[in-house]
């Protein structure tokens, strides 16, 4: 798979224009989620290359990231006209961009699309790496395909429509990518005064500084690794506990993705410390940071079980065990970890009292 083309733009209208302009189509779909309908296709729907467009919009919020969306969305399509040398085009948050890319993939055995993600989740996470699905039989995930997208556009100026709670979302996966790649790295995420009133939107500016590098991170990994059968399992620290968390959370309150993430991070770096030697002072420093921003999911004893089958489910997972991405260290990456039941209902119980 090549290396997928990501464009930070400074002037969307032309990005986008160029971006069309390099994929001949017969028919333009945009898929828009009913969130993004509202605040952001009013930015790129006075586009002239947007002029000829098709809307295709479905029901916000992770909830909606099943079978019934994906066929709303295939029969959206068939019923607009599209043939296999359509474009569409992504605008939204994780769930849009992995649903929309699971559809294009699939329709007519596959037709080009360009993402363009809206939160700080999907900026640095989903739209990035090629990895399409939907949530399926209560799993996260469960169905998808590898397929890159044209390109992936990044314009901040979706940044200001997010509330404190989506940016923090983001900011999750921006830590543990510091987290694997190095100690300055991290340090500049966990600064104290990064987060410091980020309900106040102008301060979204001192996001952009930080953006550009998380991504790299990860793309680098997925060129060296796209079908994920080494290193980037590296991007999975945080995620066998996190989507345990997420999926039984979608059973009660769905919480977003990149809080599931950060508790995640705390069960996992509970675990490196026992297993692979990771710095007490360093877990204890992230842990805080975490703790302070993100709060933590109630969860008791009695929820341990369902967490554990939920773990077992992970599609990382090899002969019944339950495989981890773990940390020697900040950047010293060691994948295909296991762990004991025992031992992650320890790191369970010190989610818990942390």
């Amino acid at each position: 798979m090549e290396q997928q083309k990501v464009i930070i733009s400074e002037n969307l209208r032309e990005t986008l224009q160029q971006a069309v302009g390099e994929c001949t189509h017969d028919r333009l779909l945009i898929l828009v989620d009913k969130t993004t309908k509202e605040c952001c296709l009013p930015v790129i729907s006075g586009f002239e290359c947007m002029q000829q467009a098709q809307i295709i919009c479905i029901g916000a919020t992770d909830t909606h990231k099943n079978l019934d969306s994906l066929s709303h969305v295939w029969s959206e399509m068939q019923h607009i006209g599209a043939t296999r040398h359509s474009l569409m085009i992504n605008l939204g948050g994780g769930m849009v961009t992995d649903l929309g890319g699971f559809a294009a993939s699939t329709f007519k055995r596959g037709i080009h699309y360009i993402n363009i993600p809206t939160t700080l989740l999907s900026m640095v996470d989903a739209s990035v790496g090629g990895k399409t699905g939907i949530n399926f039989g209560g799993l996260k995930n469960e169905i998808g395909v590898f397929n890159n997208a044209h390109c992936v556009i990044l314009d901040t100026v979706f940044l200001h429509t997010l509330n404190k709670e989506n940016i923090l979302s983001g900011y999750a996966e921006m830590l543990k990518h510091g987290l694997i790649c190095d100690e300055k790295t991290l340090a500049e995420l966990i600064n104290p005064d990064i987060l410091e009133n980020l309900e106040n939107t102008k301060n979204i500016d001192t996001l952009t500084s930080l953006l550009a590098s998380s991504v790299a991170i990860k793309q680098r990994i997925v060129t060296e690794d796209p079908k994920e059968e080494g290193i980037r399992k590296a991007l999975n620290l945080g995620h066998t506990a996190g989507h345990a968390f997420e999926s039984l959370a979608l059973k009660r309150k769905p919480i977003l993705h990149g809080y599931a993430v950060a508790y995640g991070l705390v069960v996992e770096l509970y675990l490196c410390c026992v297993k692979t030697g990771f710095p007490l002072d360093k877990m204890r420093q992230t842990v805080s940071f975490i703790k302070e921003h993100y709060g933590r999911m109630a969860i008791t004893c009695d929820d341990y079980p369902q967490l554990l089958e939920l773990m077992h489910h992970d599609k990382k997972n090899h002969n019944n065990d339950i495989n981890f991405t773990l940390l020697g260290n900040i950047g010293d990456i060691r994948i295909n970890q296991t762990a004991t039941e025992e031992e992650i209902k320890e790191a369970l119980d010190f989610y818990r009292e942390f």
